[in-house]
C-alpha cells in the first residue's frame, strides 16, 4: 500500500513537472507542488497533527530564510537584487520533502526529495542563486522538519462503553 502512495504521489510530482515549459517554470512549480502535496497526503491519512506539523516546519523556515536574506543582502548571480542568500525555493521544498520523510517514511519522500533536488537545480540553472544558496536552503528547511516531526503512528486504541459492556478496541495499520 506505501508503494502505490509513493508511485501516486512521484506522478503527480512528475506530471507537474512536464506542464512546465522551462527548468526556472518548473522550479516555481514545484515550489507550490511539493507543500501542497505533503499537506493533501497528510490529509489522505487522517493526520490533524502531521498538518500541524508541517505547518510550523513551513512557518520557521520561511522566517529563518527570510531573516537571513534581508541580514546577509548577497546579490543574485543574475544581478536582479541583494536576497540571494539563502534560497528559499530550495528551503521550502526540502522542508516538505524532509516532513514527508520523517512523519510517513523515506518511500514516501523519495519523489518529494527528487522534487526539491531538482527545484533547487533550477534555482542555480536560471541564475538566481548560487550554489551555496541552494545548499544552505535544503539544510535550513531538513533542520527545520528534522526539529518540528515526529512519527507518525496510526495505532488507535479507543475506549468502548455499551449495553453492559466495558472494553477497548485496538487497530492497527501493516
Amino acid at each position: 500500500m506505501k508503494s502505490l502512495k509513493a508511485s501516486i504521489f512521484a506522478l503527480l510530482l512528475s506530471t507537474s513537472v512536464l506542464r512546465s515549459d522551462s527548468i526556472k517554470t518548473s522550479g516555481d512549480v514545484l515550489l507550490v507542488a511539493i507543500p501542497t502535496l505533503s499537506f493533501l497526503y497528510s490529509y489522505y491519512q487522517d493526520d490533524r497533527q502531521g498538518q500541524e506539523e508541517l505547518g510550523k516546519s513551513l512557518l520557521a523556515t520561511t522566517l529563518a530564510t527570510y531573516a537571513l536574506k534581508f541580514s546577509i543582502k548577497e546579490e543574485r548571480p543574475n544581478h536582479e537584487n541583494s536576497r540571494s542568500f539563502p534560497s528559499g525555493h530550495s528551503a521550502i521544498t526540502f522542508s516538505s520533502a524532509s516532513f514527508l520523510h520523517k512523519r510517513y517514511g523515506l518511500d514516501i519522500a523519495a519523489p518529494a526529495y527528487l522534487g526539491a533536488a531538482w527545484t533547487a537545480y533550477s534555482r542555480v540553472e536560471s541564475k538566481y542563486h548560487y550554489t551555496k544558496d541552494v545548499l544552505a536552503g535544503a539544510l535550513i528547511g531538513a533542520v527545520s522538519s528534522y526539529f518540528l516531526t515526529t512519527k507518525f503512528d496510526d495505532t488507535t486504541l479507543r475506549p468502548i462503553f455499551g449495553n453492559n459492556q466495558i472494553g477497548i478496541s485496538f487497530f492497527k495499520s501493516f
